[in-house]
Parts: structure tokens; sequence; C-alpha cells
């Protein structure tokens, strides 16, 4: 999986677009990863959803060159202008400011060093982040101001800043969640194209853990009919990697996410896309996605209920979930709309960022 990620283009319509392109029948417009150098006005995010346990947050990334199928932050690359399907995965936006923005707020006297989510969005060890180091600069930044932070990812790119991390956690705290979803690798790869492995990822967190940090393994997103038999496993595995927490939330997909995933569902998986959307409508009350507070990230019925009951006798058995938190853990998905705006970064560069991207 060297070079760059190219596929043929396949965005959902985007809804601020009142006219779309069509291609003749068997065009392929070649994609290329395209990293968009973008100077932010503004980059801690403040939260006052009811059902995100934590207030602030870091987005150095719009975009996610994951490529994950069903992550919930696509639509947001519709504001820009762009899709939210192969767009979201291979124009990436960095906000190449990030640390000197974070060091500025973080410097005021009303810093009150309440925990920082990494990240709201997107991941913040996507492929990008081995080139541009944005996020190990925040987190620099939140040592220098000896405050706490919270990350989630799904990269093994996170072991690079372990010196950081290991700080962090003797001084102000540091949680890391792992997102591992999948126990099987073909499907993750299907899926999840350009994260790291599973197996990579519970190497991630065996050393995270091992180097004293607080780790914690998100078991997200269930899907119903599919991955909630892997729960057991990824449980049990998360607590011999040294996992003190778990949590999950199940599939949702708002907005242009339904194409993508179901799309991708029936292109990779067709003998199984009639059962998945089956369930997930049984748990979404007959829809695919509930944007309701409250609802949007547990789901209804009786499926719904025995994926938590099964999830909650698994963290039992495996131990976890026992101790008091020191720093309110990262949860996902971390749903932060931002301000609508249709200006496009200027400045677009092509780095070659999928040299040992996808660790094994």
């Amino acid at each position: 999986m060297g070079g760059f990620y190219r596929r043929e283009a396949d965005n959902p319509d985007n809804r601020f677009e009142s006219i779309s392109v069509e291609w003749d029948e068997g065009f392929e417009r070649p994609q290329e990863m395209r990293v968009y150098k973008e100077t932010a006005k503004s980059i801690l995010s403040k939260n006052d959803s009811p059902d995100i346990p934590f207030r602030y947050s870091v987005n150095p990334y719009r975009g996610c060159a994951h490529a994950c199928a069903y992550c919930y932050a696509r639509p947001y690359h519709e504001y820009l202008g762009w899709g939210a399907g192969t767009d979201f995965d291979t124009r990436i936006v960095a906000k190449i400011n990030a640390p000197q923005l974070l060091d500025k707020e973080l410097s005021k006297s009303s810093w009150t060093r309440e925990s920082i989510a990494f990240s709201g969005v997107t991941d913040c060890y996507q492929p990008a982040e081995r080139a541009l180091k944005l996020t190990r600069g925040c987190l620099e930044t939140c040592l220098r101001h000896q405050t706490p932070v919270g990350v989630i990812t799904k990269s093994a790119l996170i072991l690079r800043d372990l010196d950081v991390l290991t700080e962090l956690s003797k001084g102000p705290g540091c949680n890391v969640v792992i997102s591992i979803p999948f126990e099987d690798s073909a499907d993750a790869r299907k899926l999840e194209p350009y994260a790291s492995t599973p197996e990579a990822r519970f190497r991630t967190l065996e050393q995270l853990s091992a180097a004293g940090i607080r780790t914690g393994i998100s078991v997200s997103p269930v899907i119903p009919g599919w991955n909630d038999s892997d729960i057991p496993k990824l449980l049990r595995r998360g607590s011999e990697s040294g996992a003190a927490f778990a949590f999950y939330n199940l599939l949702r997909l708002p907005g242009a996410v339904q194409d993508v995933f179901m799309s991708r569902l029936r292109e990779s998986f067709p003998e199984r896309a009639g059962k998945v959307e089956h369930h997930q409508r049984s748990v979404r009350g007959g829809a695919l996605n509930q944007s309701e507070f409250g609802k949007r990230f547990e789901g209804e019925g009786k499926m719904a209920d025995a994926i938590d009951e099964l999830f909650r006798i698994h963290v039992r058995k495996n131990g976890l979930n026992k101790e008091h938190r020191r720093v309110p853990d990262v949860r996902e998905p971390m749903e932060l709309v931002p301000k609508a705006t249709k200006t496009k970064p200027k400045e677009a560069e092509q780095i070659s960022l999928f040299d040992n991207t996808v660790a094994t």
C-alpha cells in the first residue's frame, strides 16, 4: 500500500452545492492525497453537548486519510465545498499554526487547566501528522502549561510521541484511548483502509500501558449484526494489553455518511449488507440514524439492550472501568459542528505521506 491512495472519485451529493458534475460512464478520476495548509484563526473548541463528557478539544486536521467508511465527520467537508466521500479521504486540511494558537490560549490568566481532548473530530495521528507534527507540537504546549489531555486514535504513530505523553502522565495527567472496533484484520482493512491494523493497535496499547500511561479501548463503532460479536474478544485483549477502561458507541450514520458507509458495505461485503442495514434500523427506530441528544450514542430496542448488556458483562469480567478517573476519558464520536464556511484553504501541497503509514 505504498504511494498515494488512488481510487475513482466517489462522493455523495454536497447539500451546499447546487451544481454537480457527472462523469462519463467508465471514466476514472484518480484521487491523490493533497494536504492544504491553513492558517487557522482559532484552535480550542468548546463543547456544551449534554452527551459528550468534555468541554475542550483540539483538532489539528480536517478530513482524514484513514478513510474509515463510517466516520461521522465526513459531512463537515461539505462546508468546504468538497465531498464527504473520497474528498474527505484525500483532501486534508492542516492547521499549521495549531501549536502557536494553543499556546496563546493556554497562556491566558483565565485558563483553568481543564482537560483537552485530542481530537474532537478527525484522528490527530492520521498520516499527515508524520510529516507535520502538529499534534506533537500541541501536546508539548499542554505539557509546558501543565494541562491534562485525553487522546483517541487508531494509529500506531502515537508511539512516536511516547516521551511527551509519559511526561504528561507523570504531571498534569494523560489518558490515551485506542479505538479497535474489529478483531479481524480483513474486515478492518476494507472499512478502515489506512488505519493501523488491529494487531498494531493492540501492540500500541500494550506499549503505552507499559510506559505508565492510563489507557483505554474504544470498541467504536459497534455495527449491529456485525462486530457486536467481537466485543468479548476485544475487551479481553484490551485488558491483557493494559487498558484500564473501555467504552463503545453504536454506529451512527449522519448525513452523507449513510451513502458512503452503505456503498462501501455493499461493495466489500455484499452478503452482509442487508443484515447490517436491518439491524441498524432496529436500533435506530426504523431509520439509519438518530440525531437527538440522549439517543444518538445509545440506540434503542432489544438488540441495542443486548449489545449494552454484553458489553457490561465483559467489562466486569475483564476488570475494566474500576478505578477513579483522574482525567475525563475521551469518548467517540465527539461531534463538534464547525462554523459553516465555503472558503477552501488556498495553499495545497502534495506530500508523500503513506510511507510506513499502515503499521503491521
